[in-house]
């Protein structure tokens, strides 16, 4: 039996040797990363932390990029953040503890992400109006900021966001919940201090998306996750916040789609029949529907060629909206400066 002991004992100093040199490679890593990949905006102090605030161009209204519950932040908008730049200036950002920005402590709803926005945009000097675009879960944060800050909302484009019913209208048309499954975030979130991340995350990133973006992406995804799962914690509130507001009144509105069909090999990995996806996705449209509608002068654009992340697989499409809703706010401007005849 001491033989057994033995082993257990070389087993036990293995793994703990194993485990401290995976703690220091990550913390080696963190560094490497940081120095390879610099925050391409700066740093904003909003008191005690700081947001990376990234903005670009020059001209009114301002663009503000608002990302969904992933962990790319403001490199969601990396194939068109330049391109809108080019016409007007344009800002994205990272919440807090995503890519680069502090990490919070509390609970991370709508509320407190448009707090951090608006105190931010403040700090840096982008004084409105904004258009806010917002991607999936950024349309309800999105209306959120709408609701606190409204009188610095000019114009909003929502990119496949979204909804605050969507939970409850796909359950009652398909018979299940389709909450996104954490089980693989959480655990590398709970083991990312020992490296063993870096060694499965090299494969994941948004391929579409430019290589320099996806490699940053990739680099900063082990710090990232915590932070997300945090978000996700609190994706009830923040449907509950999104969801108190409906009426954008008569601001610009565009609500781009995407419509392509669900691939069969996605259907069979949440457990869907075809019939069920199709279901999921009539859905999905009538909420889009209902969305157009909270403006007097929304419109709803369907893509056919475009899934969920538009802003990779059709860019142009995200470009044109927000210069659409740009135009049609400084046209407005316009006619109410004129002098009259």
């Amino acid at each position: 039996m001491r033989w057994l002991k033995r082993i257990g004992i070389g087993v036990l100093l293995v793994v703990v040797a194993a485990v401290l040199a995976g703690c220091a490679y990550e913390i080696w890593a963190r560094h490497r990363v940081a120095a390879e990949f610099p925050a391409p905006g700066k740093l904003v102090d909003i008191g005690e932390r700081r947001i990376h605030l990234d903005c670009r161009g020059s001209g009114a209204p301002i663009v503000v990029f608002e990302s969904g519950l992933d962990v790319y932040g403001s490199l969601s908008w990396s194939a068109v953040q330049d391109r809108v730049a080019s016409n007007t200036r344009a800002c994205s950002y990272d919440r807090a503890g995503i890519m680069w920005s502090d990490r919070a402590s509390g609970a991370r709803d709508g509320a407190s992400i448009a707090g951090d926005l608006h105190k931010a945009l403040q700090a840096a000097g982008e004084k409105g109006p904004y258009v806010m675009v917002g991607h999936s879960l950024g349309g309800p944060y999105v209306m959120t900021f709408t609701k606190e800050f409204g009188s610095d909302v000019a114009g909003v484009v929502f990119v496949d966001a979204s909804h605050p019913d969507q939970q409850l209208r796909i359950k009652r048309a398909i018979g299940k919940s389709m909450e996104e499954p954490m089980t693989g975030p959480m655990v590398l979130a709970a083991t990312a201090w020992t490296g063993l991340p870096r060694l499965v995350t090299r494969s994941l990133g948004q391929p579409k998306a430019p290589a320099p973006a996806n490699a940053a992406m990739v680099a900063y995804l082990p710090r990232s996750l915590r932070p997300m799962l945090d978000e996700f914690a609190a994706i009830d509130e923040t449907f509950r916040e999104g969801g108190a507001l409906r009426s954008l009144g008569d601001r610009p509105l565009v609500v781009l789609t995407a419509a392509a069909p669900i691939a069969a090999a996605d259907l069979a990995t949440v457990g869907l029949t075809p019939e069920q996806g199709q279901q999921m996705q009539e859905v999905w449209f009538d909420l889009h529907r209902d969305e157009t509608s909270w403006s007097t002068r929304g419109r709803e654009i369907r893509l056919d060629d475009a899934h969920h992340y538009i802003q990779f697989e059709r860019p142009d499409a995200v470009v044109d909206a927000v210069r659409e809703v740009v135009e049609d706010i400084r046209a407005t401007r316009t006619s109410m400066t004129a002098p009259a005849d």
